[in-house]
């Protein structure tokens, strides 16, 4: 019961939040924005967001099997498009669909501490290049930011730059980090950054979360064009991290709310008006409630075992 309660509370969190952040745009406005979106262009956000998820799931898989979970091309798009399905409907953003994706590869029969550690290493990996795009799309954007910030532009790039490189090499010095400190429930991670094709698995799995990433920022950037809104790269690799990370905390459900107050304040800087940027995000939301419904409906699917 105080579970559903504390749900319940996230929800109408979210939901007020979205109401409030609508409210500062201008519903009327915003409304005008998306009655004037271009169908080719909302088409075009809907299959960049389907192919970042689709790289995200066969991540996974690789990931999954690397760690000694034997499962199916199938079967991870599958749960991971279901999983899509369950962030989207419940309180908690992507909290929910990761315990789901761990509980149904156990289920599965595979081991339990490769199961648990695939979803672990798998969010914490796209977090990670996220972070990453957002610090060199700041140091990219550092005239526009700096302006908005009164910090002097050359400084901003360089203070990006120097937080963004360590943290890009961060996956190499695993090893050498879990020998000097590792509590005991890092024991797994630290077994698998022994492994001698560690380096090899984690530029792989550098690879992926950068393809998910960059297409991500692009159906991000598709439903901006949508509704006329046209900013160069670099600023949709900035906005991206912001917007995506507030998505992601479990104060609302399936990111409503978070994602468009995050959207108007870090695409301000670049002089876009608050309902275009709510639109965009609002766009990107619905986006995920296609795919929601992509995952629901493949709940009923029966399990395949391609390897």
């Amino acid at each position: 019961m105080k579970r559903a309660r504390k749900a319940l509370w996230r929800g109408l969190l979210g939901l007020a939040l979205l109401g409030a952040v609508l409210a500062l745009a201008d519903p009327a406005r915003v409304w005008a924005q998306l009655r004037q979106a271009d169908p080719a262009w909302l088409l075009a956000a809907l299959l960049a967001a389907i192919a970042s998820n689709l790289v995200s799931a066969l991540r996974w898989r690789a990931l999954a099997r690397w760690l000694g979970a034997d499962v199916g091309v199938r079967d991870a798009c599958r749960w991971y498009f279901q999983a899509i399905g369950l962030n989207a409907l419940l309180p908690g953003a992507v909290v929910g669909g990761d315990v789901y994706r761990a509980v149904v590869l156990r289920r599965a029969g595979q081991d339990t501490l490769a199961s648990t550690w695939s979803v672990v290493l798998d969010r914490v990996s796209g977090l990670w290049m996220l972070c990453a795009l957002g610090g060199l799309g700041a140091a990219a954007c550092a005239g526009p930011l700096g302006a908005a910030l009164r910090l002097p532009p050359t400084g901003l790039a360089a203070a990006a730059l120097a937080g963004t490189a360590p943290w890009l090499a961060l996956p190499w010095a695993l090893p050498w980090l879990l020998r000097r400190w590792a509590p005991g429930w890092l024991a797994p991670l630290g077994a698998a950054a022994a492994r001698p094709d560690f380096a090899a698995q984690v530029g792989r799995q550098a690879l992926a979360s950068a393809a998910v990433q960059v297409l991500s920022a692009a159906a991000l950037a598709a439903g901006a064009l949508a509704l006329g809104v046209r900013q160069p790269p670099a600023v949709w690799a900035f906005a991206s991290a912001p917007i995506f990370l507030m998505a992601a905390l479990p104060v609302s459900v399936g990111g409503w709310g978070t994602r468009e107050a995050a959207a108007a304040a870090a695409l301000a800087p670049f002089g876009v008006a608050a309902p275009a940027a709510v639109g965009a995000a609002m766009i990107y939301g619905a986006c995920a409630l296609v795919q929601g419904a992509l995952g629901a409906l493949a709940f009923g699917l029966p399990r395949d075992t391609i390897k």
